[in-house]
């Protein structure tokens, strides 16, 4: 069942996009890659963005509800996630097992970050999850190997070009496949 009940949205309106922090560790990483994402985001006309950090969605937080509305509004996703044990955070995990409706039908993308790897075991765990919860995920990804080095103390990547550009191609992937799954669920209510 689809989640949507409000006026049909103009095709051409800007994409609703979900950021989502997925690490609540103490002393995490990941507010540097969602500030310099968020920046990133900023700049492409088709997109209006919305920060969504596990750490507020957690017990005994109390934005477990107002989550998931901002899930449900969203026309499609972005997710940070560092790499923990070979895979993705608990609390990521917990945030996205915890509803259904809300992913079904809408893109996924990905940005992740961490040591050798930079994230991508993490996100290769994540593409399984959202195939079984009917979302579909973006081909392209932005991932920081070593992260920690490549930011400098203000929060700027110190070589930004090869970042810009992943990152440029994922939104553009993400907008595409954002209005085309807009436009279907608008047409034909979504129904696993």
């Amino acid at each position: 069942m689809d989640t949507e009940t409000s006026a049909p949205t103009p095709s051409d309106a800007p994409l609703k996009v979900a950021v989502i922090l997925g690490s609540n560790r103490e002393g995490r990483f990941g507010p540097v890659v969602a500030a310099w994402f968020l920046r990133r985001a900023a700049g492409h006309p088709d997109i209006e963005t919305e920060l969504i950090d596990v750490a507020d969605t957690e017990p005994p937080a109390t934005g477990a509800a107002e989550a998931t509305a901002r899930l449900a509004r969203a026309d499609a996703f972005v997710v940070l996630t560092p790499e923990y044990n070979h895979s993705y955070p608990a609390p990521l995990k917990h945030l996205i097992d915890r509803h259904f409706a809300e992913w079904q039908a809408r893109p996924v993308a990905f940005v992740s970050y961490g040591g050798v790897s930079g994230g991508l075991r993490a996100v290769e765990h994540l593409r399984q999850v959202f195939a079984e919860l009917h979302a579909v995920s973006v081909r392209d990804t932005v991932s920081f190997h070593n992260a920690g080095a490549l930011f400098d103390d203000l929060g700027e990547l110190t070589d930004p070009a090869q970042a810009d550009g992943a990152a440029k191609r994922m939104l553009d992937q993400l907008v595409w496949w954002g209005r085309a799954l807009r436009e279907a669920r608008a047409r034909h209510p979504y129904g696993a």
